[in-house]
């Protein structure tokens, strides 16, 4: 196996997935959870957008790729590592998909505490 430091983002969580199986699916639905909530309130996210490093239509184009990503593999994304990783983390959507993680497992106070620490170390610098 690479150094951390070699990882990519496809492999970081394919790792994850691999370590942490049982916990995908209910990622997964928080991950969709936050699309629709961002796409169902265009508008507003819109307005109260303030990064300076992505452009809002950007973001929203990650969203939408997630969001049609898991409504096409559905169920498999959570058994198959491989798909999993790279459908949801390759290209710029591993921004977002980094983005749900940490929320999910920071805001949240996630009850698996070695998964929220994973998430960290793979995928926080």
């Amino acid at each position: 196996m690479k150094p951390l430091e070699n990882l990519i983002n496809v492999e970081k969580a394919r790792l994850l997935h691999e370590l942490f199986p049982q916990e995908i699916p209910a990622l997964l639905e928080y991950v969709n959870g936050m699309c629709l909530t961002i796409l169902e309130d265009e508008q507003l996210t819109r307005n109260q957008w303030e990064n300076g490093l992505l452009t809002i239509e950007a973001w929203l184009s990650f969203v939408e790729e997630v969001k049609n990503k898991i409504d096409k593999y559905g169920k498999r994304l959570h058994k198959q590592s491989r798909l999993f990783a790279d459908q949801l983390f390759d290209g710029y959507v591993a921004i977002y998909m980094v983005h749900c993680m940490t929320l999910y497992t920071t805001i949240r106070k996630h009850p698996n505490h070695k998964f929220s620490l994973a998430i960290d170390l793979l995928f926080n610098p």
